[in-house]
């Protein structure tokens, strides 16, 4: 039986390490180089007096210094506050300086400069069908840090990117796990519950972007509507659903109006009412207490039942 080893991924890990302040180095590298021009030239001023070729050796030693020197100029670095320096040489990972000021390392350490500050990305409309089909417009907008400067360079392909590519597939994913609006008892819909919606965005962003070493420290939405082709069509259904929840009010306050007149009428004995007389005060009030336009009474001259 043939088996296939497949390469396990191992998390990098970040760890911290301090290097040389760049003013004492800054101070013995000045001496060295200067140093090497002071030789330099001493030894061609011996050779013009003493009439003789200038030593070799010594002419090579200033030279080395100099050259030393020159190199040794390439350790130096600055950080300002919320940086970080990534060291690697020949391609080992040295370790990560997070203290900010004037520094200086081995100079054939690259030098990978990563910024801490939080960042914002803010997401492009993107057009999605939501969980009953429905086409809408969102976006979002994440504010994210670098936590891990190991897991963000050496565990993904352009961090930055990755951040970018993954906001966009969870935006996409949230869209189509709620429904825009109008969703079933205690269902959480994308535009009655944003606090609930923002905060499930963060949790699943925040577990896709842990292998990059990106912390997500907030993530909300920006933007949301349904798409140009059905906002008329769901415009006028919201407009229905007002209506008609507008009118179940009424009619319930209504009816409670009613049924407070009648039983009033009846307990201090205003006036008697048979059934039919009592079905026609109830439609009449209704039609005062529910109708849209200005009810205009007609006065009764007669008796009541004439």
């Amino acid at each position: 039986m043939n088996t296939v080893n497949q390469p396990s991924s191992v998390l990098s890990r970040e760890h911290t390490i301090h290097v040389l302040s760049g003013w004492f180095m800054l101070a013995a590298n000045l001496i060295l180089t200067i140093g090497a021009v002071a030789l330099l030239i001493y030894q061609i001023v011996q050779a013009e007096q003493s009439g003789v070729d200038p030593s070799v050796l010594g002419l090579v030693g200033a030279i080395l210094l100099a050259i030393l020197g020159g190199i040794l100029f390439g350790g130096f670095f600055t950080l300002q506050p919320n940086e970080a320096r990534v060291l690697i040489l020949f391609g080992k990972y040295q370790g990560t300086v997070r203290d900010s000021g004037f520094h200086w390392t081995n100079p054939f350490n690259r030098k990978v400069r990563i910024s801490l500050r939080a960042r914002n990305l803010n997401g492009e409309k993107l057009k999605v069908n939501d969980k009953r089909g429905n086409p809408i417009e969102i976006a979002a907008v994440v504010v994210w840090r670098v936590r891990d400067t190991a897991q963000a360079l050496f565990d993904v392909d352009r961090y930055e990117e990755y951040v970018s590519v993954q906001s966009e597939s969870a935006v996409r994913h949230l869209a189509t796990s709620y429904a825009y609006d109008q969703g079933e008892d205690n269902e959480i819909t994308l535009r009655s519950n944003v606090e609930d919606v923002s905060g499930h965005l963060q949790t699943e962003l925040q577990e896709r972007l842990n292998k990059a070493g990106v912390v997500v420290e907030e993530a909300r939405l920006t933007h949301l509507a349904y798409a140009p082709e059905i906002a008329s069509a769901m415009l006028r259904r919201q407009q229905a659903e007002a209506v008609i929840a507008a009118r179940q009010k009424i009619v319930h306050g209504a009816v409670s109006m009613v049924e407070m007149a009648l039983k009033e009428l009846a307990e201090k004995a205003v006036i008697q009412l048979d059934e039919e007389r009592k079905a026609a005060m109830v439609s009449n009030l209704l039609v005062v207490l529910c109708g849209e336009s200005e009810v205009h009474p007609v006065v009764n001259t007669g008796t009541l039942y004439h």
